[in-house]
């Protein structure tokens, strides 16, 4: 992102994402997940969000559990704003499941995993 002239960026570049989950930008959104052959679940985060930080460790479980049936990605809103803003994300942590380039499920804030994985298990 190009800031004006005499600004600097305070919000530094953390990489959240592991081996089994892709890291998403606005760039390579279309091609990872609207494209993808497999469900695909997009975390919408970001590195100050507490509820995000606490839901981290259950989509980087899932995402091992579900290699190859599922694809989990995350997205950073503070570095990618377009696709977040496009699907209406208002708050974080906001998880959507796309199946054939389509949102089938969005879920809101920190949850159980239980509830998580019982909504990735419909569309599978």
């Amino acid at each position: 992102m190009d800031l004006p002239q005499g600004y600097i960026n305070v919000v530094p570049e953390v990489r959240m994402a592991s081996d089994n989950v892709k890291e998403l930008t606005d760039e390579n959104f279309e091609s990872e997940v609207l494209k993808s052959e497999v469900p695909t679940l997009v975390d919408f985060w970001a590195v100050w969000c507490g509820p995000c930080k606490q839901i981290a460790p259950t989509v980087e479980a899932l995402a091992n559990e579900y290699k190859g049936r599922v694809k989990v990605a995350k997205m950073d809103v503070d570095h990618h704003q377009v696709v977040p803003q496009s699907y209406g994300v208002r708050s974080i942590p906001t998880l959507l499941i796309f199946k054939s380039g389509k949102v089938v499920e969005q879920l809101v804030g920190a949850m159980p995993r239980s509830k998580l994985e019982a909504a990735l298990q419909k569309h599978l």
